[in-house]
């Protein structure tokens, strides 16, 4: 096997978010805006792409397998008339990636279309599942979104709004929803607030995105958060909010902070670029050896790099090149160029380097293979002393709300004893991870609203049985 094909596996291994999701109303190129918003949510998934768009009266919808620009041309755009418009970007945490789970879903019943786009994760999905099923209902996906239309269909007599709330008032997990009708648009987010969702405006038009870089593409103004149990209702009367939900503690991914969100974008009221500098002041005050250089491995790692780099006084320098223009797919090297894979995506400046003692800033490290391959080819320029320090504690834990972390035993933090045992296996002098106490003192926001359970142990909700072994068996 090739080292860029290794180098390419454990790209696909790095941690990956469920989904981007996309809602505009009341706009004359709704689903051109859908597009540009989705456009700019592309990180958060990279399977699949959707938009279902109406005027009204009737509803369309285009969905493929790809990157959103890959999916969407001119002549799909011009086929999605209508001033509303949701639109979906997936990464499969759960339900395979098949063109039937590409998103936004969309059904008719009782005489309405309803699409609906989501991001996260349902950990009670086999259990709604299986009783839907044995009462009659028939799925056309493997995924745990499609439980909650199947669940409105069941309440729909109480009408629109009494149904989305018992359809949700039964999920277990993390969520953020975006349902489109004819004529409006709801959104939801499940009561501890795992996931971003944010409310937009773009002059007359209302706007809801994953994440606040959506708005700056599309030209809208941030207007506020949707509110941990909140469900937003946006029709012609306006924006109303209902709580169908008592009041419980919120749950936060700090994940989103470390690595997930845009560093552009404001989530969980805080500005993600000045959070992850601020996540590399803590790592500096708490870790300093003695090094010439701060550098990172583009892109992760760039803006707690920048970060340490400020409070410990030494220089920052990108002692890596990336090329930018590897697609997913690339003509693999023969095997006497094993070493050509390691290099094609990034390659190290030697004059910058050779003879130094440098400082790596990562912002997480899972697997360790891709760490590994990486501090290999800066060996093999002569660099004197190579130092990591990772933004965020070891991540021990799966997670079962979204985000793709093993459940098998595969998270180097969790086979190997100790910070030595790590440097040893990446090839490192030494390496420190940030401590729990520094990742929120980062964050400027208080311990108790986040979810830290991918370094805790400590699980807002019950995990899987799957996981919920692997988690005691760690302990």
């Amino acid at each position: 096997m090739s080292s860029l094909f290794e180098e390419q596996q454990e790209e696909f291994k790095r941690p990956r978010e469920e989904c981007g999701i996309f809602a505009i109303y009341d706009h004359e190129e709704a689903s051109r805006v859908a597009f540009y918003g989705l456009f700019a949510l592309q990180h958060r998934g990279q399977e699949s792409a959707g938009i279902v768009s109406s005027d009204g009266c009737n509803v369309w919808e285009h969905k493929g397998m790809g990157l959103a620009a890959e999916v969407f041309k001119e002549k799909h755009l011009q086929k999605l008339p209508g001033r509303l418009a949701i639109g979906h970007v997936r990464y499969s945490t759960t339900g395979s990636s098949t063109i039937s789970n590409a998103q936004p879903f969309l059904v008719h019943f009782a005489g309405d279309y309803y699409a609906l786009a989501h991001n996260g994760n349902i950990l009670n999905a086999q259990k709604l599942r299986k009783e839907l099923e044995d009462s009659g209902s028939i799925f056309q996906s493997t995924m745990d979104s499609e439980i909650v239309v199947h669940r409105m269909a069941h309440h729909m007599k109480k009408g629109l709004e009494k149904a989305l709330a018992a359809a949700l008032s039964r999920l277990e997990g993390a969520y953020c929803f975006i349902i489109m009708t004819r004529d409006k648009i709801i959104a939801a987010r499940d009561p501890r607030g795992f996931r971003p969702l944010a409310l937009g405006k773009l002059n007359g038009s209302w706007v809801v995105a994953s994440e606040t870089c959506a708005f700056d593409l599309v030209g809208a103004e941030y207007v506020r958060d949707v509110e941990p149990g909140e469900v937003l209702i946006i029709d012609s009367k306006g924006v109303r909010s209902i709580h169908p939900f008592p009041e419980i503690k919120h749950c936060h991914c700090i994940f989103e902070l470390i690595y997930f969100a845009r560093p552009d974008s404001q989530i969980f009221r805080q500005n993600v670029y000045m959070c992850r500098k601020r996540l590399g002041h803590e790592l500096a005050r708490e870790y300093k050896p003695e090094a010439d250089l701060v550098m990172p491995f583009p892109d992760s790692g760039v803006y707690a790099a920048l970060g340490y780099a400020e409070e410990s006084g030494y220089p920052f320098e990108m002692g890596m090149i990336r090329n930018h223009y590897i697609g997913r797919t690339f003509i693999q090297p023969s095997q006497p160029m094993r070493d050509f894979g390691v290099r094609v995506k990034l390659n190290p400046v030697r004059a910058i380097l050779e003879g130094k003692k440098v400082m790596i800033v990562e912002d997480s490290i899972i697997r360790g293979t891709t760490s590994r391959n990486r501090v290999k080819n800066l060996r093999s320029i002569g660099i004197k002393e190579l130092h990591m320090a990772v933004s965020c504690p070891p991540t021990v834990y799966p997670c079962p709300y979204g985000i793709d972390f093993s459940s098998k035993g595969e998270l180097l933090a969790a086979k190997k004893e100790n910070e030595k045992a790590i440097a040893d296996f990446i090839g490192l002098d030494s390496i420190h991870y940030l401590s729990v106490e520094g990742m929120i003192r980062a964050t400027g926001l208080n311990k108790d609203c986040f979810c830290l359970a991918c370094y805790t142990g400590d699980y807002p909700i019950a995990p899987p049985e799957t996981i919920d072994k692997f988690c005691m068996e760690m302990k």
